[in-house]
């Protein structure tokens, strides 16, 4: 490889205690389209957006119930935007029939040009798949034949047909087709079978809290299943990256935060392509969105560069 790329989860869209930051509480589309827009300009590969139905009470003050739909969230910033690709970061697609998905993805998809990178997870809050009607302890298992019939149904067929254990269909046209030939598809998820899943189902992995120590590891048995397999084709190692601040901040940004000059921290962040990774997943400390979007700024003037040729 000879580039680092890197993406955004955009703040706002979603707002657990883990990671919001207090002004976000207050923020809104028009903040949603600057920081959207400021991503697009200093050439960020993607934008994600997270999905969650609805949050039981015992977990609301933890997560907060602020969490706008992926496809409705994607679908209004495609618009304002130009090249910056549209992560479902991550999609819980087995609370939905794999139709109803592939029916909103590719028009999501056919929109914005050819801008999708559908991201896959299997959830983990019991409410909302029984809710739904989904059985919660075998969402694995639903996970993973949906991937299989998304790919046909993202497939070239107008009419595209998948006959499952869960879902069987055919004979029913979907069109606008997806602008892409091939539908980006990566897997979410740090447990051994999130993994496993990645390495034989999709085109890319996206972890969920591996710290940069555990990433090697978890990379090599990516390789390793997905050569056991004899399974072809690119693949997208991803990582999320410690809270970031260009430059010497000024007020109290946490002590993970990675901080400093931009060549400091980008000689810090080359370190996760040393070890294989393609793309980081980045998330910026500050105190308002034009803090936000300067942090933005920053980054594609003073850091991106740097991570680039990277053998």
């Amino acid at each position: 490889m000879t580039a680092l790329a890197y993406g955004l989860q955009l703040p706002v869209q979603s707002q657990s205690t883990i990671y919001a930051e207090p002004w976000e509480a207050d923020a809104g589309p028009a903040d949603l389209v600057e920081i959207a827009r400021a991503a697009d300009r200093a050439g960020f590969d993607y934008i994600a957006s997270c999905d969650h139905v609805g949050v039981p009470h015992r977990l609301a003050t933890a997560m907060s119930t602020i969490w706008y739909d992926p496809v409705a969230t994607l679908s209004y910033l495609a618009g304002v935007t130009e090249r910056v690709r549209l992560l479902s970061h991550v999609a819980v697609v087995g609370l939905r029939h794999p139709l109803l998905t592939a029916k909103q993805y590719a028009t999501l998809d056919h929109l914005s040009g050819g801008r999708l990178i559908l991201g896959v997870g299997a959830g983990h809050v019991r409410e909302e798949f029984e809710a739904l009607g989904v059985d919660f302890d075998r969402r694995g298992p639903v996970l993973d034949e949906s991937i299989d019939a998304l790919r046909a149904a993202f497939g070239p067929d107008e009419f595209p047909s998948h006959h499952g254990k869960l879902y069987d269909f055919e004979g029913l046209g979907q069109r606008p087709r997806p602008a892409q030939e091939h539908v980006p598809l990566w897997v979410g998820g740090s447990s051994p079978a999130a993994v496993r899943r990645a390495a034989l189902k999709a085109d890319g992995w996206l972890p969920q809290g591996d710290p940069r120590d555990r990433l090697p590891a978890q990379i090599e048995r990516i390789r390793r299943l997905r050569e056991e397999a004899s399974v072809q084709g690119p693949f997208v190692f991803g990582a999320i990256t410690e809270p970031l601040y260009v430059g010497e901040p000024g007020w109290e940004v946490g002590r993970r935060t990675l901080s400093g000059a931009p060549d400091l921290v980008a000689e810090s962040l080359r370190a996760y392509g040393a070890m294989g990774v393609d793309q980081i997943q980045v998330r910026f400390r500050c105190r308002d969105r034009a803090e936000l979007t300067d942090q933005i700024a920053a980054f594609g003037a003073g850091i991106a560069p740097h991570l680039d040729h990277l053998d």
